[in-house]
């Protein structure tokens, strides 16, 4: 058995004063979906440009819910909001692609985010199984869908890789409803 010595542990910091720290719980409501939203925003992600082809025509946008969810069988998710014109499209697709951006490419989130037909302006391909591909991403994820489910007022869709690509650059954040990078 394995014991530490007191001469190895590490004293932890806390604040002098435990009363300036005003941690009030909130039952999310309706009412305060804005507040609950601001404290999400506290977390940061990764942005990430989600595109599919659907009836004949490209569709994407910008999404930062996507996440890892296995190695083995490898498979990510993301979630689209129910209420998008789109997500119908997204989930009879059969595929889509994921692109993890690059610090430099806000104007392509935004592009995405806000132009209703993004693909007009800027530059893409289409690669296997009609997947709209984006130039520059640092990472690239192609994947059929495996599965949808009920997320509230999202779909989560997880999606089992095909294939994907890794690309050395720094990612694109977001964070407190304002896009940045890592310093």
């Amino acid at each position: 058995m394995h014991t530490t010595s007191q001469s190895n542990l590490k004293p932890v910091l806390m604040p002098k004063d435990l009363t300036t720290i005003k941690d009030t719980m909130t039952v999310p409501s309706v009412d305060n979906q804005k507040d609950f939203r601001r404290a999400l925003g506290q977390f940061g992600t990764g942005v990430t440009i989600v595109t599919a082809h659907d009836n004949h025509c490209p569709i994407g946008m910008t999404v930062n819910s996507f996440a890892s969810v296995s190695l083995d069988p490898a498979l990510v998710l993301w979630s689209v909001a129910n209420k998008s014109e789109k997500r119908d499209g997204f989930c009879n697709a059969g595929f889509f692609a994921v692109h993890i951006l690059a610090e430099d490419q806000t104007d392509l989130a935004l592009n995405f985010a806000k132009n209703p037909t993004p693909f007009e302006t800027c530059e893409w391909h289409l690669g296997k199984h009609h997947l709209p591909v984006l130039p520059r991403a640092i990472a690239r994820f192609e994947c059929s869908i495996h599965t949808t489910y009920d997320g509230g007022d999202h779909t989560i869709i997880i999606g089992k890789v095909e294939k994907f690509t890794h690309n050395e650059g720094k990612p694109l954040m977001f964070v407190g409803g304002h896009f940045g990078k890592f310093s």
